[in-house]
């Protein structure tokens, strides 16, 4: 009774604009409707893995002036779906969360950090992979459990990047999903989905997705298996790109085969290094060739950083807007949307594989199936939930006008800018909020310093080499002799 009173109040306080997504098949969808839902996502980070500061109460969903500003301008953009690396689970993300709902915003959740004790490794997973490390995770979740706005968790990324990792963490890699599947069921009202965000390295591409996807024979409910399968994916690379020489029709081909949703994590190669980036990738992404296959992707990044992926540059003086913000916009306006979202989701489950040493195709993949048994309070934890534990909820925001400045490319400053609040449940769209921000040019965002203060030389795994890339997203994995210095005082603390 208590609980159905506190609801009752919530939704008479707080602006609910988007319902929470179900998974069925390969489809995100729309349980009232039975609409599939196509992520049109971006990546955000501000400050990059430095942005994130437990120790000075920071991370990207603890300022709401900034949440408010960005949230304005992902609006316009048509932005759907947030993805954010790198939470500290104790602190109050309800503003922010709350803005991004009301703006008809999803959010992606890494359990991980940059921190050392905080991530899967990807060389020595057994080291890292501890109670107090799944104490961390599970009160992420916990967190973001009670915003209907929060679309899936990520359980690592891109912890698989080449030959020596493929060989070592496919096992940790399941057991963590399954550690958090079973902390979900157990614990939370909701059954948000898991999955695992790979890194597009040909080689082990396929081999990660059937590895995630595939079912064990005699696994209860299949706990260890992915919901979701995220790909971060730069092949298409330059203004001369096609849907062929970027791979992306090999990319459709081999997953219009998947039994679980798939989409790109990240996407938007930056190279040739000094060109633009044009957004073609975009038209094609969410055109007929692709929506068979794909869910949609998250555009890398939101904000200016070293190596120079951002649509927006962030500094002390405001907000400045980048050239490859207005290309992108003005792309993805021109995509039939309505169409396109009135798509029905097939609604029906898909038989996944069964897990078989015949699906892995590279010798340097592991093909075994036997996961690690979980850390010896796991249970306990999952039994009895975890402590401590902050559990967010929506707020009622008084005000959504911006009160940071903000500029477009030009320099000129954007006047009146505000989060559009949508009603009944409501996503947003590209082209649902229409505001003016300044003419399309064929500047490109490397001409600007990140918001470090810094410039990178923009160079960027394109999905056929080693997967290492130079992305600052900070939830790949920590440094393994941080790590080990750290995991003794971390294991006696959640011993």
């Amino acid at each position: 009774m208590l609980i159905q009173s506190a609801l009752v109040a919530l939704a008479a306080t707080a602006v609910s604009a988007v319902k929470p997504l179900q998974v069925k098949g390969n489809d995100f969808y729309d349980p009232d409707t039975g609409n599939k839902f196509q992520i049109v996502g971006v990546g955000y980070q501000p400050g990059g893995s430095a942005g994130y500061k437990p120790d000075e109460k920071k991370d990207p969903l603890t300022d709401a002036d900034a949440c408010m500003r960005d949230a304005a301008l992902m609006q316009i953009l048509g932005i759907n779906t947030v993805r954010v690396y790198n939470i500290d689970p104790y602190l109050d993300h309800d503003k922010c969360a709350s803005i991004f709902n009301a703006a008809g915003m999803y959010l992606i959740i890494d359990v991980n950090s940059p921190l050392p004790g905080e991530a899967i490794t990807s060389y020595n997973p057994w080291e890292s992979y501890f109670g107090g490390y799944l104490n961390r995770t599970f009160a992420v979740m916990e967190a973001f459990a009670n915003y209907p706005n929060t679309l899936l968790f990520f359980s690592g990324n891109e912890i698989i990047n080449d030959k020596p990792s493929a060989k070592v963490t496919p096992p940790y890699i399941r057991a963590v999903t399954r550690d958090l599947k079973n902390y979900v069921e157990k614990n939370l009202k909701r059954q948000i989905p898991v999955g695992y965000s790979a890194a597009d390295v040909r080689d082990f591409t396929y081999d990660t997705w059937n590895y995630c996807q595939c079912t064990i024979d005699g696994e209860k409910d299949n706990m260890s298996r992915g919901d979701v399968y995220g790909l971060n994916s730069y092949s298409w690379c330059g203004i001369d790109a096609t849907y062929t020489s970027s791979s992306y029709n090999e990319l459709t081909d081999k997953f219009k085969s998947s039994s679980v949703p798939v989409f790109f994590s990240e996407y938007g190669c930056n190279q040739p290094l000094g060109e633009p980036r044009y957004w073609n990738d975009s038209v094609a992404l969410y055109s007929d060739k692709m929506t068979g296959a794909f869910s949609g992707g998250l555009v890398y990044e939101y904000s200016e950083e070293a190596k120079n992926y951002g649509l927006v540059n962030l500094t002390a003086d405001g907000a400045r807007l980048l050239g490859d913000y207005n290309r992108l916009k003005n792309k993805l306006t021109k995509i039939d949307w309505k169409s396109l979202n009135a798509q029905k989701a097939a609604q029906k489950d898909i038989e996944a594989p069964k897990c078989d040493s015949k699906l892995i195709t590279h010798d340097g993949f592991l093909a075994n199936w036997t996961l690690p048994s979980p850390p010896d309070n796991t249970n306990d934890m999952i039994a009895k939930g975890v402590t401590p534990k902050r559990n967010g909820k929506l707020v009622d925001i008084s005000d959504y006008k911006v009160s940071l400045k903000v500029f477009d490319e030009q320099g000129n400053e954007l006047k009146d800018l505000k989060v559009t609040t949508f009603k009944n449940d409501e996503s947003n769209y590209p082209g649902k909020v229409s505001t003016d921000t300044g003419k399309e040019t064929t500047s490109t965002s490397s001409s600007s310093g990140g918001s470090d203060g810094t410039k990178g030389d923009g160079t960027k795994d394109n999905g056929k080499g080693d997967g290492k890339g130079d992305k600052d997203n900070g939830a790949a994995f920590a440094a393994p002799m941080m790590l080990g210095a750290a995991l003794p005082a971390l294991a006696m603390i959640f011993a």
